[in-house]
């Protein structure tokens, strides 16, 4: 599966707008099954857990918690290193795909909101994790995450 950027994400970078800043403070949430076709289409299922800086409870519309991205370099950009991404499960399953929310973490079928989602894995995928099976109450740790913007 590949990248999906929401229509909101992709009319907001061809503006005057960059992706550090149009995604700065957002939240993951991660999904058990298949990745929507578009990230333009509702979540249709409950998430296993939401990512946020060191566990904390996120608060949509402001800073408190949100993750954030370093400067981007040779095209790409990464999760903050000066941030623990993790995130306490709500419920057990597979995670099967993620959804990268901007700071207003717009749920449901919307075309006017910056989001993203992508696939989960161990291996080949856009969030790669050491095990794809989530407990709940067990914490998981995003380590790494990029971002690349392809050259055409």
């Amino acid at each position: 599966m590949a990248l999906r950027l929401s229509t909101g994400l992709r009319n907001k970078l061809l503006g005057t707008e960059g992706f550090k800043t149009i995604m700065q403070n957002g939240v993951i949430r991660i999904f058990p099954g298949v990745q929507p076709s578009s990230a333009d289409d509702g979540e249709s299922v409950s998430p296993l857990l939401e990512i946020t800086v060191s566990s904390g409870t996120f608060t949509a519309g402001t800073a408190v918690n949100g993750l954030n991205f370093a400067a981007p370099s040779g095209g790409s950009c990464a999760k903050a290193s000066s941030e623990v991404w993790s995130g306490a499960a709500a419920s057990t399953g597979t995670a099967g795909w993620f959804r990268f929310y901007a700071n207003d973490m717009t749920t449901g079928s919307d075309t006017s909101h910056a989001r993203f989602d992508g696939s989960v894995s161990t291996s080949g995928a856009q969030l790669n994790m050491s095990s794809t099976a989530i407990t709940a109450g067990a914490t998981t740790t995003i380590d790494s995450f990029v971002v690349t913007m392809p050259a055409s």
